[in-house]
């Protein structure tokens, strides 16, 4: 369950995305970006804000996962996007997500348990909201996720790959809405190799993937 309080945020989210992507080495510049949608992931300790948008530019799809904190994550200045004023929370660290080891481990145990992305719940509002993105793992692991270590998330072409120790993650950057990630999963999954994280919003048709745990 992700709590969500109605405020005025200072930059928006969207600018700060906007002031974001074209620094990566995976975006193209082809017009102003649009939000799709969003879905979010729990921090069980309560403190990280885990919220990952679905971003179009142009005939482009792009993943960008931040994470939200009330102080500065050590270590990561370089993953830092900015910083925003809440007119509840205060003052908000914003970090590109795939360098904050809360949203990693909340990927990871998602893919690997096959949750779905967290209910949210609207300060002051009776009843969950749905989300406007919808994803699941693929996975059915019933015992603990591996212990995971956090290092330097390596992007290339239109993926981000995070080492945590025991296993890989790749997050998708740029989706490809044109391949049906359920379909080619159910059909062979010895031969995919992967678990997975898809993900779906109105107007797609069929799933996607849009992030996966690597196996060596």
């Amino acid at each position: 369950m992700a709590i969500i309080h109605k405020a005025t945020l200072s930059p928006s989210k969207l600018e700060l995305i906007a002031d974001y992507l074209p620094k990566q080495p995976w975006f193209i510049q082809e017009g102003a970006p649009e939000l799709i949608g969003a879905y979010r992931f729990d921090d069980p300790a309560g403190e990280v804000g885990i919220e990952t948008h679905v971003v179009a530019a142009g005939d482009r799809i792009y993943q960008v996962p931040l994470s939200y904190r009330g102080y500065e994550l050590a270590g990561a200045e370089e993953w830092l996007i900015g910083t925003m004023d809440h007119s509840v929370l205060g003052k908000r660290y914003v970090y590109d997500a795939c360098a904050d080891p809360v949203y990693v481990r909340a990927l990871a145990t998602t893919i690997l348990t096959g949750r779905k992305e967290a209910e949210l719940i609207v300060d002051g509002e009776l009843g969950p909201r749905p989300s406007t993105v919808t994803v699941q793992g693929s996975g059915k692991l019933d015992g603990g996720v591996p212990t995971l270590s956090a290092s330097a998330p390596v992007s290339g072409s239109g993926v981000t790959i995070i080492d945590a120790g025991e296993l890989k993650l790749k997050v998708a950057r740029v989706l490809d809405t044109a391949a049906d990630a359920s379909a080619s999963t159910a059909a062979a999954p010895e031969l995919h190799g992967e678990l997975t994280l898809n993900g779906q919003w109105a107007g797609l048709e069929s799933p996607v993937e849009l992030a996966a745990v690597v196996r060596d």
